[in-house]
């Protein structure tokens, strides 16, 4: 599979636009009215103010205080780069406050503290500790930050998380369960390595003594050798803490015999000849970054019985914090805790530990392009695994109940999880299964319109996604002036531009053009013409011979003009069964709308087939078909013409025993709308429709416009479907994101 490249320029120019920075703040109440504003600001905010006044845990109740955590930095630790500055290390703070978005739906703001003095900077969190549910500490280097998190753990009464210590901590714990439970071993027996005494190394020792290892069992090293009772040279009061009675001093002595080697340290600190000398089905995790400590290559040359995890997605056992914060903080939000405790901690990893044992999702599997099982190779949960939402915090809220930190305890903890599920947008999990089955297909994607700067940035992401090959049809000169314009000039020498002047195929591609269209009033001229000049049928017939797996057109010209080119090469004419299917994503929310594209006005034949065709892109975006028949009318009322094919259409389907739920007619509300549809407990839909078959091109054409300018939702499509090859049509107002999109959907064979 291509490994994903991201240069300079992508990085700039992804936090560049569409609006500099990560994220923005929207308002969650109505801000129309004057009444509106009279409620939100004076005189009505005076009520809840004296309310939190008079009992200062309803701030929980009339404020955001309980979903909002501060990720918090001095930036004297970014990353691996080192102390870049307080304002140095905004970008990944940014990238934190979203993350906790993305995977638990807690609100983070990110806060930059320009001093390097730990009073200064303890001083100024803790006179913010109104504001916020919990404190996520980041990138501040040992040893201020044990004294920083200790002291604010001692004077606040929210919880306080030092992510870069206790959140590798966390998931290294979680994987070490599951690799001790591999090999047979005991956490109270095995003899620990740890190389690298900095925030997260003495972090994860201290929660595994926590959890049962012996302290002469577990040996800390650092650049000076091994950290041993009565060692002076380069000691804290933190290394001192974990001072073994040991005769070792190398790193190589202390490995003789290890079970476990656990590195937060540097690329290359492990050799071969250590890892032959340790114990036998040693555990190895590797989690120095951007490199490990030993790559699991040369560990496995040497050992086949270890198992090995590091800090990097493109090796099996990823280490990633983001399987531990978000839910930790979740949890803890959601019970109003007072602290985020070693037992919510150790919850959190026998949850983390318990989940990778358990079958993967199938939608998982998708994801991943594999198919994943608990083993030497998956001792940790992925990060895109839909289960850690719903499970994750129930555990840490438990231990949280349990300790006696919670000051709101959870009542009812099955609908506690039933809320959990609901706040994950499910649209995102299936997008990330898209891209990941696009990585591996590698398909080869013609990109039609290479006179577009958004087509060429679109064809330049996909390549260097990882996702295949893409070529583009244009002039050389052209797009190298045009992506040169965008800033990316080192991207002409990585796509493949194709056209006319450069095939050895124009006269195959004209060949095959005249046998398809001298009986339809085209002669050797308009064929040549067609074929040499138009950059849609161009890219239409190097698809039809094969020479690319899929193609992507529409962002210059309108949908049907497009279709009509494109019928010049393929039958994809209403009844040759092409359908035109679009997604539309919103809040949360992902409903197919057809036919978009092909139908100008189907009878009820037609529209059965439109629905079994939304009901098999439904199925190949991973969703489980509902397919409602829309009118203005709901089962026959009012009784009109117009309405009668879509009160047919679903007849037809009975007749042809349709595999999938569907009914109809029905308005639109009774067909998403849960409450709407109890008024109708005869209806055959289990649930609101995720598949919308309308009256007419224009009707849906209509609706998605609509959605997308007034409502604000993402459109992948329309989605041509039932010609057989993959050529997705997008809208001309797309955005490089939306073309890009159609290219996944495109590679993934969609339709």
């Amino acid at each position: 599979m291509a490994k994903m490249k991201i240069t300079r320029e992508d990085a700039l120019t992804f936090h560049l636009q569409p609006s500099p920075g990560k994220w923005e703040i929207q308002a969650t109440v109505p801000m129309t009215t004057q009444r509106d504003l009279s409620l939100a600001y004076s005189p009505g905010v005076a009520i809840p103010c004296e309310e939190i006044a008079a009992n200062p845990a309803t701030a929980y109740d009339y404020t955001n205080k309980g979903n909002l955590v501060a990720v918090i930095s001095n930036g004297t630790a970014v990353l691996g780069l080192g102390n870049l500055g307080a304002l140095g290390s905004k970008p990944v703070m940014e990238g934190k406050a979203v993350l906790f978005k993305r995977f638990a739906d807690v609100n983070s703001i990110d806060i930059e503290l320009d001093t390097e003095d730990p009073d200064e900077f303890i001083k100024a969190v803790r006179l913010m500790g109104p504001t916020f549910g919990g404190i996520n500490l980041e990138d501040i280097k040992a040893p201020e930050c044990f004294i920083i998190e200790q002291t604010l753990k001692e004077q606040m009464d929210i919880p306080v998380f030092h992510d870069d210590q206790h959140g590798t901590a966390v998931i290294c714990a979680a994987g070490l369960l599951n690799a001790l439970h591999i090999s047979g071993k005991k956490i109270e027996d095995v003899k620990i390595v740890l190389n690298g005494a900095g925030a997260a190394g003495i972090a994860c020792l201290e929660l595994l003594k926590s959890m049962g290892a012996q302290h002469n069992n577990c040996i800390m090293a650092d650049t000076k050798g091994v950290i041993y009772q009565g060692r002076t040279e380069g000691m804290n009061q933190w290394k001192s803490a974990h001072a073994a009675t040991t005769s070792a001093r190398t790193l190589a002595d202390a490995m003789q015999g290890a079970d476990v080697f656990l590195g937060v340290s540097a690329k290359g600190a492990v050799t071969q000849d250590m890892v032959i000398s340790m114990a036998p089905n040693p555990v190895i995790f590797a989690m120095a970054n951007p490199d490990p400590e030993i790559t699991p290559e040369e560990a496995h040359a040497v050992r086949e019985d270890a198992i090995v995890a590091t800090g990097r997605s493109d090796y099996p056992n990823q280490v990633n914090n983001v399987l531990g914060f978000p839910y930790l903080f979740r949890g803890a939000l959601d019970i109003h805790a007072r602290a985020i405790n070693d037992e919510m901690k150790i919850a959190c990893a026998e949850a983390l530990a318990a989940l990778a044992r358990e079958d993967v999702p199938d939608e998982v599997a998708l994801a991943y392009g594999k198919k994943l099982s608990f083993g030497r190779d998956y001792i940790i949960p992925t990060p895109f695994d839909p289960r850690l939402i719903h499970r994750i915090p129930v555990a840490v809220a438990q231990a949280g109940m349990k300790t006696g930190v919670a000051r709101r305890p959870i009542v009812d903890m099955d609908a506690y999880e039933a809320s959990l599920k609901s706040r994950m947008d499910p649209t995102a999990s299936i997008l990330r299964g898209l891209n990941a089955r696009a990585r591996a297909n590698q398909s080869t994607l013609v990109f039609a319109e290479g006179d577009d700067p958004r087509v060429l940035r679109a064809a330049v992401l996909y390549q260097r996604s990882g996702m295949g090959k893409a070529l583009v049809v244009g002039r050389d000169s052209d797009v190298r002036e045009k992506l040169t314009a965008e800033g990316l000039a080192d991207a002409v020498d990585e796509l493949t531009i194709v056209n006319a002047a450069n095939t050895e195929y124009l006269e195959t591609y004209k060949d095959f053009l005249y046998q398809r269209l001298q009986r339809k009033g085209f002669d050797a001229h308009d064929v040549h013409r067609l074929a040499a000049r138009d950059r849609h049928v161009f890219a239409a017939l190097m698809l039809a011979h094969g020479h690319a797996d899929g193609m992507v057109t529409g962002a210059t010209r309108k949908s049907a003009h497009v279709l009509e080119l494109i019928n010049h090469v393929f039958d994809a004419g209403p009844h040759d069964g092409a359908v035109g299917v679009t997604a539309v994503l919103n809040k949360g929310r992902i409903v197919l709308i057809t036919d978009t594209l092909v139908h100008e006005w189907p009878d009820q034949n037609d529209l059965a087939d439109i629905a079994e065709r939304g009901a098999s892109v439904a199925r190949e975006l991973g969703l489980d078909p509902r397919v409602a028949f829309l009118s203005f009318s709901t089962f026959g009322y009012p009784v009109s013409e117009r309405a009668e094919k879509m009160h047919q259409a679903p007849r037809v389907l009975d007749e042809r025993g349709a595999n999938f739920e569907y009914e109809g007619e029905m308005t639109v509300d009774v067909a998403l709308n849960r409450q709407a549809q109890e008024h109708y407990p005869f209806s055959r839909l289990t649930g609101p429709a995720n598949v919308l078959v309308v009256p007419a091109r224009h009707s849906a054409s209509i609706s998605v416009k609509l959605m997308q300018e007034m409502g604000g939702a993402t459109v992948i499509g329309p989605i041509l479907s039932g010609i057989g090859k993959p050529i997705q049509i997008c809208s001309t107002v797309s955005t490089v994101n939306d073309i890009l999109n159609m290219a996944v959907i495109a590679a993934c064979k969609v339709g």
